[in-house]
């Protein structure tokens, strides 16, 4: 449980030298992606999550999605840039990421779309100021911060799952393809585990990527 609610990105991770990573990208969310075979989270940054909303002039929206289009618009035909010397647990490298001239966690930052993730940096809490200061985005109604919206989640789906310690659903699409959603995913609610098919349940995304599972692309 204490693994699942950090969301894994205690970094208890594996120092390496630089790695560079360049190429187009395969949107997973509004702070995560993939280029090549190698998923990478975005430095310093936590975005609003795809299943999470926020509410604006009392009404409710998604700025999940609002986030991951976002990150969409300023990555929009160029080729991403990024680099990094940590993993996190689920073997995604930590990076900090250009599309052109745009560092991509600033600008998310700075947008409103994410905020500072101060526990593992402070690069950008200057830009989160500013986004404050100037009502943009999120920051123009009401929200929760996406680390708290995720251990929310996460203890909600484990009242619900067939073991609380493990609420992560490993499911198989009608390609074949194995993708698991986490309690914070957009599309968790509907998604339907049949263990006989050989779909199941994990404990965190770690060991559904050792098992084979991918998260889901947008």
């Amino acid at each position: 449980m204490i693994r699942a609610l950090t969301f894994a990105l205690a970094l208890l991770s594996t120092q390496v030298s630089a790695i560079e990573v360049s190429g187009p990208v395969r949107m997973m969310d509004g702070d995560t992606f993939a280029i090549g075979g190698q998923v990478i989270r975005l430095h310093g940054v936590d975005a609003f999550e795809n299943g999470q909303d926020c509410t604006k002039g009392g009404r409710s929206y998604n700025c999940g999605a609002t986030a991951l289009n976002a990150l969409r618009g300023l990555v929009g035909t160029d080729t991403v840039h990024c680099s990094g010397t940590v993993f996190d647990d689920y073997d995604r490298l930590i990076g900090v990421c250009h599309a052109g001239a745009v560092d991509l966690s600033a600008a998310l930052v700075r947008a409103g779309y994410g905020l500072a993730y101060v526990e593992f940096s402070d690069d950008y809490v200057g830009e989160e100021r500013e986004a404050e200061a100037a009502g943009r985005g999120a920051w123009a109604g009401e929200f929760v911060p996406p680390w708290t919206f995720r251990a929310n989640g996460w203890a909600n789906a484990a009242q619900e799952a067939p073991d609380r310690q493990c609420p992560i659903k490993g499911n198989i699409n009608s390609k074949g393809e194995r993708i698991y959603h986490a309690p914070w995913s957009r599309s968790y609610r509907r998604t339907k585990i049949n263990t006989a098919k050989g779909e199941r349940w994990f404990c965190d995304e770690a060991q559904a990527r050792a098992a084979g599972w991918r998260a889901p692309y947008r």
